[in-house]
């Protein structure tokens, strides 16, 4: 699942929603329409997000450096989170406020073929960056389900833009009740209403946006299909016997490190030893391109310390062996 970043996907989003964020500002100038504001926000919050995840991808592309010695690739996750941040505050929380506003002082909906028409030409237009999000991820997705596509995928910018556009399909359509019912009625409380509804929508988007990429921010390990393929390329039965634990964890979304204490001969020697290393990594890189460092630690297989099971004073995370003022 470490994937390209879906640029293509980036673009087509980009270009749908600055059309549509300047149509529906249109439509409220002319409607006052409570639901066209917040679906101008929120496809103009869309269309920074996508510039967003544009910076991201090109800033993850710089050399690594003597204070960043693994690179930049993790800068496509704090970008994508940043989008969450951006669609929680500016399009969720704004839209709440705003149909709160109308709910609470509402008017009628003005020159209705305004916003109808800007929201059937809005849904035209999220429909193509959708389909194009769908077909990107499908090159990707493989035989997973679309939710596991999005908790399992390492680049971020593919779910990002699938749940943008599904969200903004969503919204586009409870605009459309929010002002249709507001026509038929004559109260303009229904238009608040969509626009309530359109900024919950926005902040459930977000709450999952942010929990998805805050897990790749702390770091993840490989798939689980990876994970094996790299077991089997470490042993090969004969300098190699076995692997004796091993860690992976996602340095960017196609950057991979792998670490693992490896158990050799006992009586091998140090250049058997080093050439089965290197024997050992030229394997994984070739089962599993993506693993860009690699570090494999030789060491003589003990049953009787297997058998203790791992240590946590050894574990990130684990217990401290030696606290602070002790």
């Amino acid at each position: 699942m470490s994937a390209s970043g879906g640029s293509k996907a980036i673009v087509a989003a980009l270009g749908a929603n600055l059309a549509i964020a300047a149509s529906k500002f249109v439509a409220f100038a002319f409607s006052g329409s409570s639901s066209m504001l917040a679906e101008g926000v929120h496809s103009l919050a869309d269309s920074g997000n996508q510039f967003l995840l544009l910076i991201g991808g090109k800033r993850a592309q710089r050399e690594a450096t003597p204070q960043h010695p693994f690179g930049y690739g993790r800068e496509r996750y704090i970008y994508a989170f940043l989008v969450s941040i951006v669609l929680f505050s500016v399009g969720g929380m704004f839209a709440i406020y705003e149909g709160y506003e109308k709910i609470s002082h509402p008017h009628k909906v003005e020159h209705w073929y305004w916003p109808v028409g800007v929201l059937l030409f809005a849904i035209i237009a999220e429909g193509f960056s959708f389909k194009t999000a769908i077909k990107e991820s499908n090159e990707l997705r493989g035989k997973l389900s679309w939710s596991q596509f999005i908790r399992r995928a390492k680049a971020p910018e593919l779910p990002v833009v699938l749940l943008e556009d599904f969200g903004a399909l969503i919204g586009l359509v409870l605009a459309l009740g929010g002002v249709g019912l507001a026509l038929l009625t004559g109260d303009g409380v229904w238009d608040g209403v969509g626009t309530v509804c359109i900024g919950v929508l926005l902040v459930m988007i977000a709450l999952v946006l942010a929990a998805e990429t805050k897990s790749l921010l702390l770091g993840e390990a490989a798939g689980v299909e990876e994970v094996k393929k790299i077991e089997a390329a470490i042993v090969d039965g004969d300098a190699v016997t076995g692997i004796i634990h091993m860690r992976t964890l996602h340095l960017g979304p196609e950057e991979l490190l792998v670490a693992a204490k490896i158990a050799v001969q006992h009586d091998d020697t140090a250049t058997e030893v080093a050439t089965a290393i290197n024997a050992a990594e030229s394997r994984i890189r070739a089962a599993v391109p993506i693993a860009r460092v690699i570090y494999l630690e030789p060491d003589i297989y003990s049953e009787a310390e297997a058998a203790k099971g791992p240590d946590p004073e050894a574990t990130p995370g684990g217990p401290n062996p030696h606290p602070a003022g002790h």
